[in-house]
This record gives structure tokens, sequence and C-alpha cells, in this order.
């Protein structure tokens, strides 16, 4: 249950109480935010394709759990293959099908290839996913099958540092 803590601005907005008020504030961003009010977000990224890219995802879905749940934050895990042992094909698919259908974004960092993450992205355009791509230029082309989808957007790049305001435009 959400509980919200409600203190009136002109009690506690007081030079000397500045400090209580930006406490409180990130108090309620960081703690008592609702799940429901946060964005549910399918990250996609390559696993039996390669794991090159691991470190990344971990640090895009950090940076993306700031503000919004990650369904797939095992993605980000730099030991996902050895977890992903003993699991069924099926189940994995089963599970991956209904975060598909139960998020509200899709982003993919589709640098290392993947059949699996066009899979995803295929899958979120039937369901109606916005979805977004982003891949390092001077690593990879991207196939046509996606850059010729006027569907997904795509966001380019050269560096890593540049995705993160996109980021922050997209949730």
């Amino acid at each position: 249950m959400f509980y919200a803590l409600f203190i009136p601005l002109h009690i506690i907005y007081a030079p000397q109480f500045t400090h209580l008020l930006l406490f409180f504030t990130n108090f309620a961003t960081s703690f008592l935010l609702p799940s429901y009010c946060m964005k549910k977000i399918y990250f996609a990224g390559s696993i039996r394709g390669g794991r090159i890219d691991a470190s990344l995802y971990g640090r895009l879905i950090k940076y993306i759990q700031r503000t919004d749940m990650v369904l797939t934050e095992h993605i980000g895990c730099t030991d996902l293959n050895l977890k992903e042992q003993g699991k069924r094909d099926a189940d994995i698919f089963n599970q991956d099908m209904a975060w598909l259908r139960e998020c509200d974004i899709i982003i993919a960092e589709c640098t290392c290839p993947s059949l699996g993450v066009g899979y995803e992205l295929a899958s979120g355009e039937k369901y109606g996913k916005p979805c977004y791509i982003f891949y390092n230029r001077t690593r990879t082309s991207l196939s046509a099958m996606l850059t010729g989808n006027p569907y997904f957007i795509i966001h380019p790049y050269d560096d890593e540092n540049e995705i993160y305001p996109i980021i922050d435009k997209i949730i």
C-alpha cells in the first residue's frame, strides 16, 4: 500500500529548513513512489549471440532503474549464460513473451547482433509497444529489417554517453 507524506509547504519552506524540503522531496521520489507510477521497461540485449556488451547493458539498466522498472534486469548480469543453464528454452520463451506483453516500452541495445533481440523487437511491434533501438555505429551496421522499418525508433551513437540523454527523453 502507498502512503503519502504531506507536509504543508509554508511550514518547512524557510531558508533554514531548505535541507528538510530537499530531504523530503528526495525521500518521496526515492521510496514512496508507487510501482504503478513507474514505466515497465523491457530491455533487450544479446545473450546467446554474444555477451561482449553485457557490462554496457548493466550500466544502461541501472540508469533506467533510477526512475522506472526494468523487467529484464538480468540482461545486465555478466554471468547470465551461467544463470541461464538449467532453464528450459520454452520457459525462457514464455517468460520473455509475458514480459513483452506487460511492458510499456522496449529499449534494445543492438550493437552485438542477436536473433533473439530481433524476435523481441518484432514481437514488440506486433503488440504495439514503442521500440527504441541503440547501436554503436563505429562497431556495427544494423540489419535492413530494422533500419528499413519505420516503426522502430533508431538511435545510432559513437559514445556511450550519448545514450543517457536520449533515454531521459524516452522515459
